[in-house]
């Protein structure tokens, strides 16, 4: 059959959001398995390919429980790309603060804490999948991200091909004191702009509102960074989408992440809408502030 399985292999770290994952993708029609041996993932791809059934779409999920045999992931991947199976590997992660607070909250026992504490598992796992993440087609920190954004991005990335769009493009407001976003492509420091922070009656605003977005327009470093932006993204997009890139991610970064890069990524919005690149749009730290 000239028409092989596809297959997205999930992976990253436990809590980043892989079992709701692999539950995304059982809704987007794939046939999921969690934790196959990585050894018989190729007899698994074989036995997919001859059946009469219409398993076309094949989502697998790998993490750190699959013990000695994760050691062999690399050379199953090389199998399955050599048998000629499109196969692309999806990375999870998400920050320490983040996994350990997911952790908290739900009172379960990190795979690799053993007797020692949360944050402790969560390092030795990281360690544990790097090699994963370095062979990723595909990286998404979840530290921001809502199940609901979470699901839209993943349909938007490996839903039905008539439903998708070749290109993605994703603007992300950060703040510096949090960390740069780990799956960011393009970073812009707006931290140089005035900030409404010191203003008052701004301060407990964000620039979603008008008046944050007036203050920092007014000034001219603003508007000048603004069409340089645009002048920029209006240059390269084309260039990655003919470059068949799936997608990009843009972050906008300010000190916390609550008002000079979220009001710049809401102008961003609908500009790159009018040059056809409808964006998704995540304020990362907003809540946080």
């Amino acid at each position: 059959m000239d028409d092989k399985p596809r297959f997205v292999i999930i992976t990253g770290l436990s809590g980043a959001g892989k079992s709701f994952a692999i539950k995304c993708f059982e809704d987007m029609g794939y046939f999921c398995v969690d934790n196959l041996p990585t050894t018989l993932i190729p007899t698994f791809a074989e036995l997919c390919a001859q059946s009469t059934l219409e398993r076309r779409r094949i989502a697998l999920g790998v993490d750190v429980r699959e013990g000695e045999y994760l050691a062999h992931f690399v050379e199953t991947l090389r199998e399955l790309q050599g048998k000629g199976y499109p196969t692309e590997v999806l990375f999870l992660e998400a920050g320490d603060e983040s996994l350990v607070r997911r952790y908290h909250e739900t009172r379960r026992q990190h795979p690799l804490a053993g007797t020692g504490n949360v944050l402790d598992g969560i390092r030795a796992e990281r360690k544990a999948m790097a090699h994963l993440r370095e062979i990723a087609d595909r990286i998404v920190d979840t530290s921001g991200l809502t199940v609901h954004q979470l699901k839209d991005l993943l349909v938007d990335c490996y839903g039905a091909t008539k439903g998708r769009k070749a290109f993605t493009v994703s603007l992300v407001s950060f703040g510096y004191k949090h960390g740069i976003p780990y799956d960011s492509d393009l970073v812009f420091d707006v931290r140089f702009l005035p900030n409404p922070h010191f203003v008052e009656g701004l301060r407990a605003l964000d620039g979603r509102e008008a008046s944050v977005r007036e203050f920092i327009l007014k000034h001219d470093e603003s508007r000048q960074l603004l069409d340089r932006l645009k002048d920029l993204l209006a240059f390269l997009l084309p260039f990655y989408q003919r470059e068949g890139k799936a997608y990009l991610t843009v972050a906008v970064g300010c000190t916390g992440g609550r008002h000079r890069s979220v009001a710049l990524v809401e102008e961003l919005r609908p500009f790159l809408e009018a040059q056809g690149f409808p964006p998704t749009v995540t304020h990362r730290d907003l809540e946080r502030e």
